[in-house]
């Protein structure tokens, strides 16, 4: 099956696709799955308190290497680099301080027309919509400036929650 991430076409293989146990089914697992189908075999990390159970996943998937690095910027640099020589990078960062800190490599990276992911932590589904002024926010009660910053310096963006896959659908096929 071929799929298009930015400029690169991704061909995977039907056996890349591995069974999900219906306990199994949770946003990070798929996200690592979903990052090995692509050939990404080393995601580059900052961890924070709002990415920790998304890295726990990542952890956990053993094709996956996590490379921690020193700040945002680094990681989303070295996601760069990676992405120039394998084909496509990923990077991992916390909400808004680690976000707004990876911003200009994914900007250059966008202007190279470079296939980059970078996944940003986020708040707890409880807090959302709860107006309330959290840490790692910019000091206002709405939770998509970060968001909206990315919209400018990238092919796509996407707010996902966890309760958006379901655990009864088949998540081991490919997301357009």
């Amino acid at each position: 099956m071929d799929t298009k991430i930015g400029s690169l076409d991704v061909s995977i293989q039907s056996s890349a696709f591995s069974t999900v146990n219906s306990t199994d089914a949770t946003l990070g697992g798929h996200i690592a799955r979903r990052l090995v189908q692509i050939g990404v075999t080393d995601v580059f990390t900052v961890p924070g308190d709002l990415n920790l159970t998304l890295l726990d996943h990542l952890i956990a998937e053993p094709r996956l290497t996590n490379i921690g690095c020193c700040n945002e910027l680094n990681a989303g640099y070295a996601a760069d680099g990676y992405a120039r020589s394998r084909g496509v990078g990923a990077c991992v960062v916390t909400f808004t301080v680690g976000g707004l800190s990876v911003l200009n490599a994914i900007a250059g990276a966008y202007s190279e027309n470079l296939p980059l992911i970078c996944i940003v932590g986020g708040p707890n589904l409880n807090d959302c919509g709860t107006h309330r002024i959290l840490h790692h926010t910019i000091g206002l009660p709405d939770f998509s400036q970060e968001l909206t910053c990315f919209q400018t310096v990238t092919y796509y963006q996407k707010y996902t929650e966890q309760s958006e896959i379901a655990i009864n659908e088949q998540i081991n096929k490919p997301v357009a």
